[in-house]
């Protein structure tokens, strides 16, 4: 008999991650052998289990999912990751696969879509949702390499940044751009989870060190 695929859920929408377990604890060539709230478990539960497959959420507390495949990439590298989310930007995509995830899926696909990647994953595949795929022959067809100092940034959030490290706040930053300040909160949000940064500070001090930051 074939051994079973398994399994590592790393979500923290318990309602999400108790669904998804529900689904494959019904197929039989599917074994979930954990769950994971957050990207530090995750990464400690990869490294332990060694599981064929970890399903991974993005926006998680503490280490994000970007960060914690790029961990058990270097890690565990016979663990394959299937990324499974809502974020469909291409600045989450790619960082994603530079990280080392092997499949990027919609939480929106069907199920046996879902199925089907994980499954395609385990074998060695590399897998993308349909929208997700049709960005990465966009960006490989038609996009030049980036040479911003903070690649996962979007351009209107180096100029965010750029601020920041200039010592700008928010609502000059906002007045600058044209935009809400609450705009910019989230963009700064944003920012900070793509640079695995725990606040403004350290967002700063990476800016400064790459050279952003104005004088005066």
């Amino acid at each position: 008999m074939t051994e079973p695929v398994t399994i590592l859920i790393a979500d923290d929408h318990p309602v999400f991650r108790k669904g998804l377990r529900a689904l494959l604890d019904a197929i039989e060539e599917v074994e979930v052998v954990g769950e994971a709230t957050g990207g530090e478990e995750a990464v400690a539960l990869a490294i332990d289990l060694l599981p064929d497959v970890v399903v991974m959420d993005i926006q998680m507390p503490g280490v994000n999912g970007v960060e914690a495949t790029r961990r058990i990439a270097a890690s565990a590298p016979s663990v394959r990751i299937l990324v499974l989310t809502m974020f469909d930007d291409d600045d989450t995509v790619f960082a994603a696969m530079r990280a080392g995830a092997a499949g990027y899926v919609l939480k929106d696909a069907e199920h046996d879509d879902i199925i089907r990647s994980m499954l395609a994953v385990a074998r060695g595949d590399a897998v993308f949702g349909p929208g997700v795929a049709a960005r990465v022959r966009a960006f490989f067809s038609g996009r030049e390499p980036s040479t911003s100092p903070f690649p996962d940034l979007t351009p209107r959030e180096v100029e965010v940044l750029d601020g920041m490290a200039a010592g700008e706040n928010n609502q000059t930053i906002a007045r600058r751009l044209g935009v809400a300040p609450k705009t910019i909160r989230n963009m700064s949000s944003n920012i900070f989870l793509k640079l695995q940064v725990a606040d403004r500070s350290q967002a700063i001090i990476r800016a400064r060190d790459a050279g952003l930051g104005r004088p005066g």
